[in-house]
Protein backbone atom coordinates (compact mmCIF):
# COMPACT_ATOMS: atom_id res chain seq x y z
CA UNK A 1 0.00 0.00 0.00
CA UNK A 2 2.57 2.84 0.96
CA UNK A 3 4.41 1.86 -2.66
CA UNK A 4 1.13 2.26 -4.72
CA UNK A 5 0.62 5.68 -2.39
CA UNK A 6 4.31 6.83 -3.66
CA UNK A 7 3.44 5.45 -6.95
CA UNK A 8 0.10 8.10 -7.30
CA UNK A 9 2.14 10.76 -5.59
CA UNK A 10 4.88 10.15 -8.76
CA UNK A 11 2.35 10.24 -11.54
CA UNK A 12 0.61 13.40 -10.10
CA UNK A 13 4.19 15.46 -10.05
CA UNK A 14 5.07 13.25 -13.86
CA UNK A 15 1.50 14.41 -15.19
CA UNK A 16 2.65 18.17 -15.21
CA UNK A 17 4.14 19.52 -17.61
CA UNK A 18 7.04 20.84 -15.59
CA UNK A 19 8.08 17.17 -14.67
CA UNK A 20 11.49 15.89 -15.91
CA UNK A 21 12.37 12.52 -18.08
CA UNK A 22 13.60 9.71 -16.18
CA UNK A 23 16.79 9.86 -17.47
CA UNK A 24 18.23 12.62 -19.34
CA UNK A 25 21.67 14.30 -19.62
CA UNK A 26 22.91 16.72 -17.08
CA UNK A 27 25.60 19.17 -17.62
CA UNK A 28 26.44 20.60 -13.89
CA UNK A 29 25.80 19.50 -10.26
CA UNK A 30 22.82 21.58 -9.93
CA UNK A 31 21.20 19.16 -12.74
CA UNK A 32 22.35 15.83 -11.80
CA UNK A 33 20.94 16.93 -7.66
CA UNK A 34 17.40 17.16 -9.52
CA UNK A 35 17.68 14.27 -11.63
CA UNK A 36 17.61 12.22 -8.06
CA UNK A 37 14.14 13.00 -7.01
CA UNK A 38 11.17 10.95 -5.94
CA UNK A 39 9.70 10.97 -9.66
CA UNK A 40 12.92 9.33 -11.27
CA UNK A 41 13.10 6.75 -7.92
CA UNK A 42 9.20 5.91 -7.91
CA UNK A 43 8.87 6.40 -11.80
CA UNK A 44 11.60 3.84 -12.30
CA UNK A 45 10.58 1.22 -9.75
CA UNK A 46 7.42 1.10 -11.65
CA UNK A 47 8.57 0.91 -14.56
CA UNK A 48 11.04 -2.62 -13.74
CA UNK A 49 8.10 -4.16 -12.33
CA UNK A 50 6.15 -3.05 -16.00
CA UNK A 51 8.95 -4.80 -17.21
CA UNK A 52 9.06 -7.40 -14.95
CA UNK A 53 5.31 -8.50 -15.24
CA UNK A 54 5.95 -8.00 -19.45
CA UNK A 55 8.81 -10.07 -19.68
CA UNK A 56 7.66 -12.81 -16.73
CA UNK A 57 9.37 -13.60 -13.78
CA UNK A 58 12.08 -16.07 -15.47
CA UNK A 59 12.88 -13.78 -18.51
CA UNK A 60 13.37 -10.83 -16.24
CA UNK A 61 15.44 -12.66 -13.60
CA UNK A 62 17.94 -14.44 -15.97
CA UNK A 63 18.12 -10.43 -17.75
CA UNK A 64 18.91 -9.50 -14.42
CA UNK A 65 21.84 -12.41 -14.01
CA UNK A 66 23.13 -11.63 -17.63
CA UNK A 67 23.48 -7.73 -16.27
CA UNK A 68 25.05 -8.46 -12.83
CA UNK A 69 27.98 -10.57 -14.77
CA UNK A 70 28.55 -8.49 -17.59
CA UNK A 71 28.75 -5.71 -15.29
CA UNK A 72 30.56 -7.09 -12.10
CA UNK A 73 32.59 -4.69 -10.13
CA UNK A 74 31.93 -2.11 -13.11
CA UNK A 75 29.80 0.71 -14.40
CA UNK A 76 27.12 0.47 -16.41
CA UNK A 77 24.30 2.81 -18.18
CA UNK A 78 20.92 2.36 -18.52
CA UNK A 79 21.12 0.81 -21.88
CA UNK A 80 23.31 -2.05 -20.47
CA UNK A 81 20.40 -3.43 -18.60
CA UNK A 82 18.09 -2.87 -21.46
CA UNK A 83 20.78 -4.82 -23.63
CA UNK A 84 21.26 -7.35 -20.91
CA UNK A 85 17.03 -8.20 -21.38
CA UNK A 86 17.62 -7.88 -24.58
CA UNK A 87 20.32 -10.70 -24.53
CA UNK A 88 17.83 -13.00 -22.87
CA UNK A 89 14.45 -12.46 -25.60
CA UNK A 90 17.27 -13.38 -28.10
CA UNK A 91 15.54 -10.53 -30.63
CA UNK A 92 11.97 -11.33 -29.88
CA UNK A 93 11.73 -8.14 -28.08
CA UNK A 94 13.67 -5.02 -28.25
CA UNK A 95 13.49 -3.73 -24.80
CA UNK A 96 15.85 -1.09 -25.02
CA UNK A 97 12.98 0.27 -27.86
CA UNK A 98 10.48 0.05 -25.41
CA UNK A 99 12.24 1.17 -22.59
CA UNK A 100 13.55 4.26 -24.06
CA UNK A 101 9.93 5.67 -24.65
CA UNK A 102 9.31 5.55 -21.07
CA UNK A 103 13.02 6.42 -19.63
CA UNK A 104 13.32 9.72 -22.06
CA UNK A 105 10.36 11.29 -21.83
CA UNK A 106 8.47 12.81 -19.36
CA UNK A 107 5.15 12.13 -18.67
CA UNK A 108 2.76 9.04 -19.29
CA UNK A 109 0.47 8.02 -21.63
CA UNK A 110 -3.57 7.83 -21.12
CA UNK A 111 -5.04 4.72 -23.31
CA UNK A 112 -8.20 4.60 -23.88
CA UNK A 113 -9.91 1.30 -24.37
CA UNK A 114 -12.88 1.12 -26.56
CA UNK A 115 -14.94 -2.48 -27.15
CA UNK A 116 -17.13 -2.68 -30.19
CA UNK A 117 -18.32 -6.36 -30.20
CA UNK A 118 -15.61 -8.71 -30.63
CA UNK A 119 -13.46 -5.69 -31.56
CA UNK A 120 -11.23 -3.76 -28.89
CA UNK A 121 -9.67 -0.85 -29.88
CA UNK A 122 -6.87 1.44 -28.07
CA UNK A 123 -5.58 4.65 -28.60
CA UNK A 124 -2.50 6.58 -26.55
CA UNK A 125 -2.30 10.08 -25.64
CA UNK A 126 -0.58 11.84 -23.43
CA UNK A 127 -1.81 12.26 -20.02
CA UNK A 128 -1.64 16.11 -18.30
CA UNK A 129 -3.73 16.68 -15.35
CA UNK A 130 -3.24 20.62 -15.39
CA UNK A 131 -2.52 22.47 -18.37
CA UNK A 132 0.24 24.87 -17.30
CA UNK A 133 0.14 27.61 -19.89
CA UNK A 134 3.52 29.22 -19.01
CA UNK A 135 4.87 25.48 -19.85
CA UNK A 136 2.74 24.09 -22.45
CA UNK A 137 4.50 22.15 -25.15
CA UNK A 138 2.54 20.42 -27.88
CA UNK A 139 2.16 16.28 -27.07
CA UNK A 140 2.00 15.45 -30.45
CA UNK A 141 5.39 13.55 -30.62
CA UNK A 142 4.41 11.58 -27.88
CA UNK A 143 4.53 7.80 -27.64
CA UNK A 144 4.88 5.58 -25.32
CA UNK A 145 5.24 1.10 -26.72
CA UNK A 146 2.98 0.31 -23.79
CA UNK A 147 3.24 -3.62 -22.54
CA UNK A 148 -1.02 -4.24 -22.56
CA UNK A 149 -2.23 -7.63 -20.52
CA UNK A 150 -5.26 -8.71 -21.07
CA UNK A 151 -7.30 -11.80 -20.08
CA UNK A 152 -10.82 -13.70 -21.54
CA UNK A 153 -12.78 -16.25 -20.39
CA UNK A 154 -10.04 -19.26 -21.94
CA UNK A 155 -7.46 -17.79 -20.67
CA UNK A 156 -7.36 -15.96 -17.09
CA UNK A 157 -3.50 -14.76 -15.38
CA UNK A 158 -3.69 -17.86 -13.33
CA UNK A 159 -3.52 -19.64 -16.80
CA UNK A 160 -1.96 -17.77 -19.16
CA UNK A 161 -1.45 -13.93 -19.91
CA UNK A 162 -1.98 -12.12 -23.28
CA UNK A 163 -0.30 -9.54 -24.08
CA UNK A 164 -0.32 -6.55 -26.96
CA UNK A 165 2.47 -3.89 -27.32
CA UNK A 166 1.05 -0.44 -28.63
CA UNK A 167 3.59 0.91 -29.87
CA UNK A 168 1.69 3.39 -32.10
CA UNK A 169 -1.10 5.84 -31.44
CA UNK A 170 -3.64 3.64 -31.55
CA UNK A 171 -4.37 0.09 -32.75
CA UNK A 172 -7.00 -2.99 -32.21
Amino acid sequence: EDFLNLIFKAMMKDSLNSSHPVSSAVQSSEQIEEMFDALSYIKGASLILMLKHYLSKDVFRAGIQVYMHNHNYGTAQSDDLWDSMNEITNGTLDVKKIMKTWILQKGFPLVTVVRKGKVISVQQEKFLYRMEPENWTSDASHLWHIPLTYITSRCNFTHCTNAYLLDQKSGT
